[in-house]
């Protein structure tokens, strides 16, 4: 019986549990929530390890430890025992991305074992909205994207992931997990596109989805169409989307240098709820 504090990798039969822990903040959690939920706490289905914190038997915090590494509902305590485990397991991930808190005191013990990082983004607001604008109409052109339009909506994924991330996601596998996620997103119907003589100019996701809580992901205007307001009547019509199909609070995170794209949101109605934090390698 877990009588102290302790950390393991949580297993399948862990399930309610962990999506109780999940459950307190669905916003902040619902990358990691939608994984679960559909992957359950398998390693090889949700694509890595779940880690639980327990206080006197009690399950209080989750590390998901995959492609990414995400402290989940931790404090200073919890975090300090994820440290441990992630300098002990090496480092597998390709990013540290959680709320600004956590992750920056989860990045300080581990950076001078893994460090240094290739960037480093200590403030990245976290914005919510619950309702759709009363004074942005949504681009009537942005629709979701067919399966046969995959060769379409891959380079400007690319193009988006390249400039977001400084680092072209064909990179190492010549781009098949990458692709495959895009391809999960058009055949779930959650990829979304404005096309002008079979040009994306216009692009957006609903990358992770609960019935509590989505997140937008993937936000891009090709260069050459930026400054005709794009950005925003299209967030507009996935935001119509994302509320009428999806769940009833819509997310997304952003560089808190990147001004246009957080007055855009502002101008559909996101409100600023809080801070991630990612860290690059």
């Amino acid at each position: 019986m877990l009588t102290t504090t302790t950390t393991k990798v949580l297993e399948p039969g862990d399930l309610d549990v962990a999506l109780a822990v999940l459950d307190r903040d669905p916003v902040a959690n619902a990358f990691v929530a939608a994984r679960v939920q559909v992957a359950g706490l398998d390693p090889w289905r949700l694509g890595g390890e779940m880690w639980g914190w327990y206080a006197g038997g009690r399950l209080e915090s989750l590390c998901y430890a995959g492609a990414n590494l995400v402290p989940i509902c931790a404090g200073p305590e919890a975090v300090r025992a994820f440290a441990d485990r992630a300098r002990r397991s090496g480092r597998r991930c390709s990013s540290i991305v959680g709320p600004s808190e956590a992750t920056a005191e989860l990045w300080s013990l581990l950076e001078p074992h893994w460090g240094p990082a290739r960037e480093v983004r200590p403030h990245q607001p976290l914005m919510v909205t619950r309702g759709m604008p009363a004074d942005v109409a949504p681009d009537p052109f942005v629709r979701r994207v067919r399966k046969d339009e995959m060769d379409l909506i891959m380079p400007a994924c690319v193009a988006m992931f390249t400039e977001e991330v400084g680092v072209s996601p064909l990179a190492g596998d010549g781009g098949l997990l990458y692709q495959a996620r895009v391809a999960e997103l058009v055949g779930s119907g959650r990829s979304f596109a404005r096309l002008e003589n079979g040009r994306v100019v216009f692009k957006a996701e609903i990358g992770a989805a609960t019935a509590r809580a989505c997140q937008i992901q993937g936000v891009w205007v090709a260069p050459e169409h930026r400054g005709r307001g794009l950005s925003v009547t299209g967030m507009a019509a996935v935001l119509r989307h994302a509320l009428e199909e999806v769940s009833p609070v819509v997310s997304l995170y952003v560089n808190d240098y990147n001004t246009a794209a957080r007055a855009a949101y502002r101008r559909v109605g996101f409100e600023e709820v809080g801070a991630f934090m990612s860290v690059l390698f």
